[in-house]
């Protein structure tokens, strides 16, 4: 599970040159890549905005405390990760990396009028497009729409040769495949999403059917099927293609594997290379058994300075939650915040035990859970521009309960959000100079331990019944937010907790409290609006879960005016009036949350969702836009990454890795097109 955007700093957000054959051979980065300044020097985070979308970089603290063997596993690891980033692109959509070559053909060999309203608008929406891994919005879904006219895409393909015909052109202007995924009630989620993980024939009920007859060989530890493959129909009978050397994306993975075995033979202890040995295996094979294998062992691998997450993972792309998305964060730990933070890892089983749970749905032995800041080092796929700022694995309950699981936060991109950030937006919402100061004061650690309560204590809470089905067939569209409403609320129950302070985490546990309430219920009733178009629905699985958590507390707490709307020069505030019944409150959905998980109550979570996590406020949604219009800050943030450029000895062996940071987001995006692309135009 991923945490893709933080409340504390919601609105703020959301390499290697080699030859192709050659992993020793590097090419010259002057032409793309700046030195990494000083460290005395002020780092600047910001690299441009565009639409609604901001870039930023981040720095690799810790890098030069690094062996130059571990140097070399980052370097591998990172490669891997960019290796695969076209399946990330086809995943998507089917027509993604025909469209992005010939965009990315024009940009590159127009010699045209360049100052004109047309050229910039074409310029933004590639732009939109790199930012969104395809033509569908990398957090509403909704189709990107591009400001220029057909006649002037053609004008451009003529005047630069390029070639871009049929559908693949057709459909940037009409209105099919409008929604990457569509999660609306009543209609059938699969047929109707644009998401390239099953044939544009097969519906949701073939899906569904073509699974329930699937059967793991110990049901104790069920498979994750659908995982890695994609779901389409030969002559009329339902066939998957499977992610895999010699199969689908095979020509990527091929040079995914070649990265990881370099990667292996670096690996920093036994467990490490066992570990990655197993992942090379598994996209040899595309056996789900050796999937499993893997996490396991992944989980268990916990020593050294580096590691990694790479696979198809998270399922928020399909529609009904089976298929993974292409993904790969590289990471370095930070041993000082890592060893805060620990705390949490060693007393998961008091937060398990003091919990609203039921007593059912607790678990007696939370076991495994390891806890640690890390600084990435590279990303690439779903990860990459738009990244999380932390990260729960594996995702198998059967692993959790039995092995444990891995819980980092990504803490150089959390700083960079934070540094990036502008405060005229929060000064705008607040109510009044307490709610600010508050926010000022305790927001960034409330922000930072809410992360780390959501993904090391949430996600690793709480246990299905005896012969319930994994949550993704048990609670179907609507799983993805209920899971991440029900971790999102394990961590607001604690963060109003005196023990965070016995744990030496705070210094005032109230008042971090108070700064992540009003922060929660101010994002998910109201700021987070921004980022939807006026009479739009609400669709993402994390927007949808803050606003019924949201919601669901403001009326159940109305008799008691446990928070209040606040109307003042025509302008809407919420004001939390009893933070110790907020408390409760969010115990009470955290104890149904988890009931309805454990018991697979489909029903139950229609019901909470559709009741009030997907319907907007129209009249105050429009306020909201108005009062945000005065704010140029982007309400979306991702970053380009770092540019690790190794230096060669006469024999062709790494010498020294140096960091830099790429001229442009344009530059990298266009690099990494060059370099590390293995995917055909139609997969």
């Amino acid at each position: 599970m991923n945490l893709k955007s933080i409340f504390g700093i919601a609105l703020a957000m959301s390499f290697a040159f080699a030859c192709k054959n050659d992993p020793k051979t590097s090419t010259d980065p002057n032409t793309t890549t700046v030195e990494a300044k000083k460290a005395d020097a002020p780092f600047d985070y910001t690299v441009e905005q565009f639409a609604d979308v901001k870039i930023l970089r981040y720095q690799i603290p810790g890098w030069d405390n690094l062996t130059l063997k571990e140097q070399k596993l980052v370097y591998y690891l990172t490669q891997a990760g960019l290796a695969g980033r076209d399946i990330m692109w086809d995943q998507n959509y089917r027509h993604n990396l025909k469209i992005r070559n010939a965009l990315e053909s024009v940009y590159s060999n127009y010699d045209g009028d360049k100052s004109t309203e047309d050229w910039k608008a074409f310029e933004t929406y590639l732009k939109r497009v790199w930012f969104s891994n395809g033509i569908h919005h990398h957090y509403s879904n909704d189709k990107l729409k591009p400001e220029f006219s057909q006649d002037y895409l053609k004008s451009l393909l003529t005047e630069t040769s390029t070639q871009l015909q049929g559908e693949a052109f057709d459909v940037l202007f009409n209105d099919q495949d409008a929604k990457k995924i569509n999660q609306a009630k009543g209609v059938d989620n699969v047929a109707l999403s644009a998401v390239n993980f099953y044939g544009t024939d097969v519906t949701t009920a073939d899906v569904v059917q073509f699974y329930k007859n699937k059967k793991s060989p110990n049901p104790e530890k069920p498979l994750s099927f659908g995982l890695n493959s994609k779901l389409v129909k030969e002559n009329g009978q339902l066939k998957e293609l499977i992610y895999k050397s010699g199969g689908l994306y095979g020509s990527a993975i091929d040079e995914v594997v070649k990265w990881l075995e370099l990667a292996k033979g670096v690996a920093e202890n036994q467990a490490q290379g066992d570990a990655l040995g197993l992942l090379i295996q598994y996209y040899k094979t595309g056996d789900l058994q050796t999937w499993d294998d893997y996490n396991v062992a992944w989980t268990a691998a916990t020593a050294g300075n580096v590691d990694y997450i790479n696979g198809f993972i998270e399922v928020y792309n399909d529609p009904i939650g089976y298929r993974g998305s292409y993904e790969s964060i590289v990471q370095i730990n930070d041993f000082d915040m890592s060893q805060k933070m620990k705390v949490l890892s060693d007393n998961a089983q008091w937060f398990e035990d003091n919990s609203p749970l039921m007593d059912a749905h607790k678990k007696k032995n939370v076991v495994g859970i390891t806890y640690k800041v890390v600084n990435v080092a590279g990303e690439a796929g779903d990860a990459s521009p738009s990244t999380p700022i932390g990260v729960n694995l594996p995702n198998a309950n059967w692993i959790r309960a039995a092995v444990g699981s891995k819980s980092v936060s990504l803490g150089n991109i959390i700083e960079a959000y934070n540094n990036a950030g502008s405060a005229g937006r929060l000064k705008e919402f607040v109510n009044d100079e307490e709610e600010l100061e508050l926010e000022q004061k305790y927001g960034q650690l409330a922000s930072k331990l809410h992360t780390a309560l959501h993904e090391v204590v949430g996600h690793a809470s709480g246990q299905l019944n005896p012969g319930v089905g994994e949550t993704k067939e048990t609670l179907k569209n609507y799983a993805s937010t209920l899971e991440e409403g029900r971790a999102d609320l394990v961590g607001l129950y604690y963060l109003y907790s005196p023990k965070l302070q016995e744990l030496g985490l705070v210094d005032d546990w109230k008042k971090v409290g108070m700064a992540a309430y009003n922060n929660y219920i101010r994002n998910g009733l109201m700021t987070q609006l921004i980022r939807l178009n006026l009479g739009d629905n609400v669709e993402q699985a994390h927007m949808r879960n803050r606003q019924w958590v949201s919601a669901w507390v403001f009326e159940k707490g109305k008799n008691d005016n446990v928070i209040e709307r606040i109307t003042r020069d025509g302008k809407t505030y919420y004001n939390i009036n009893d933070y110790e019944k907020l408390h409760d409150l969010f115990g009470q959905l955290l104890r149904e949350t988890q009931r309805i998980k454990s018991e697979g109550d489909y029903k139950a979570v229609e019901a909470l969702v559709e009741t009030y996590g997907v319907k907007v406020d129209q009249p105050l949604h429009k306020e909201i836009l108005e009062r945000n219009a005065q704010f140029t800050d982007a309400p979306y943030s991702g970053f380009v990454n770092p540019v690790l450029v190794p230096d060669m000895d006469g024999d062709g062996e790494i010498t020294s890795i140096k960091v830099t940071q790429p001229e442009s987001f344009s530059s990298q995006m266009l690099d990494y097109s060059k370099t590390h692309s293995f995917l055909k135009e139609e997969n």
